[in-house]
C-alpha cells in the first residue's frame, strides 16, 4: 500500500526519493497500459496537397516532432513540448526478434524489468532472470567476455522513464491538421544512451539545488544527427526554467497519487512474470523492495 499519496514541498529529501532523483549526482553513479506514451517521431510523415491542380507527396509531419499516443484518443504531434515532471524511474529493456514471425504475427516482444529509483540493484525481470540478462555490476573488461554475452548486453538498453504533464506546441494529427490539444499526464521512456543523458541533466540540476521537478517546466526540443545511411535521427534539447516555482494544487497531489499506483501496478505485474517464469513463489521481503522502491512511511514526511 502507498501511505504518501501527497506532495510536500517542504521535505525535499523524502520527495526527491519518491521521484526518483535521490541518486542524480551523487559519486555512487560512477561505475496494459493507457497512460499516454510521448516519443520523438523520428521520420517524417508524408501526405498529399493539392498544388495547381495536381496532387503531390508533402511532409505533412516534420521529423523531430514530438509524439504523443493516447490510446483512447488518437496520436498528436507537435514541433516542440513543455513537461512538467513529477518523478522518474529506471528500467532495463531488450527487444527480442522473432525471427520465425508470420504475417501479422508480432516481429518480437520486450523483455523489462521492473522499475526502481536507481540502476545500483539487480531488478527481476519477466523472463524470470535479472537485468534482462545484463551481469550485475560494473565489468572491468568488456572484450574479455564471450563474443555471445557481448552481444546480449549491447541489446540490453538502461532506461530512465519520466512521469508528468506535457503541453505539445503546434498541435497537428497525423494528417498535418490543426488539433487542439489540453495538457496531459504523459509517461517517456528513453532508451537513447544520449538521450538518457541529456534529459537526466535537469534532473541532476535540480537535485544539486534541491528543488522537485514537479514544480519546475523543462522545454523539449530537437537536435538532428545523421545516419551513415543519410537517414536522421533525433535527440531531445532541453531548457529547464528554475526562475519560476509551480504552486501545488488538489489535481496535482491525485496525478502524483496516480503516477505512484501505476509504477506499483506494473511493478507487481514484472513481479509476476518473474515468479510464473522461475516456478518460485515471490517471496514477502522481495514484494517489499518492490514496494519501497515508491513507499515512503509518513513519518518520513510529518
Amino acid at each position: 500500500m502507498n501511505d504518501l499519496v501527497t506532495i510536500d514541498a517542504n521535505n525535499y529529501a523524502a520527495m526527491a526519493k519518491a521521484m526518483g532523483i535521490a541518486g542524480e549526482g551523487s559519486s555512487s553513479e560512477k561505475k496494459s497500459n493507457t497512460l499516454p506514451r510521448l516519443r520523438i517521431n523520428h521520420a517524417p510523415i508524408m501526405g498529399e496537397k493539392n498544388l495547381d491542380g495536381k496532387t503531390v507527396k508533402v511532409e505533412v509531419v516534420d521529423g523531430g516532432s514530438y509524439k504523443l499516443d493516447k490510446p483512447e484518443d488518437g496520436t498528436y504531434y507537435g514541433s516542440s513540448a513543455v513537461i512538467r515532471p513529477f518523478m522518474q524511474r529506471f528500467m532495463y529493456k531488450r527487444f527480442v526478434k522473432n525471427n520465425n514471425a508470420k504475417a501479422g504475427e508480432p516481429l518480437g516482444s520486450y523483455h523489462k524489468t521492473v522499475m526502481a529509483d536507481n540502476l545500483n540493484v539487480d531488478l527481476k525481470d519477466n523472463q524470470g532472470g535479472f537485468n534482462c540478462g545484463k551481469p550485475a555490476g560494473y565489468i572491468q573488461d568488456f572484450k574479455s567476455l564471450s563474443e555471445e554475452k557481448q552481444n546480449l548486453i549491447k541489446q540490453i538498453k538502461r532506461v530512465r522513464v519520466v512521469f508528468g504533464l506535457v503541453t505539445l506546441n503546434n498541435t497537428v494529427n497525423e494528417k498535418g491538421e490543426e488539433q487542439e490539444l489540453n495538457q496531459s499526464p504523459f509517461i517517456w521512456e528513453i532508451d537513447n544512451r544520449d538521450a538518457f543523458k541529456i534529459v537526466g541533466q535537469p534532473f541532476t540540476k535540480l537535485a544539486q539545488m534541491k528543488k522537485l521537478p514537479v514544480q519546475h517546466e523543462i522545454t523539449l526540443n530537437t537536435e538532428e544527427r545523421k545516419l551513415p545511411n543519410g537517414n536522421s535521427f533525433y535527440l531531445p534539447q532541453v531548457s529547464l526554467d528554475v526562475t519560476k516555482t509551480i504552486e501545488l494544487s488538489d489535481d496535482d497531489q491525485q496525478t502524483f497519487s496516480n503516477f505512484l499506483s501505476w509504477i506499483q501496478n506494473y511493478n507487481e505485474y514484472i513481479m509476476k512474470e518473474w515468479e510464473q517464469n522461475t516456478g518460485k513463489d515471490i517471496a514477502k521481503e522481495d514484494i517489499d523492495t518492490v514496494n519501497n522502491f515508491i513507499d515512503i512511511d509518513n513519518s518520513d514526511v510529518a
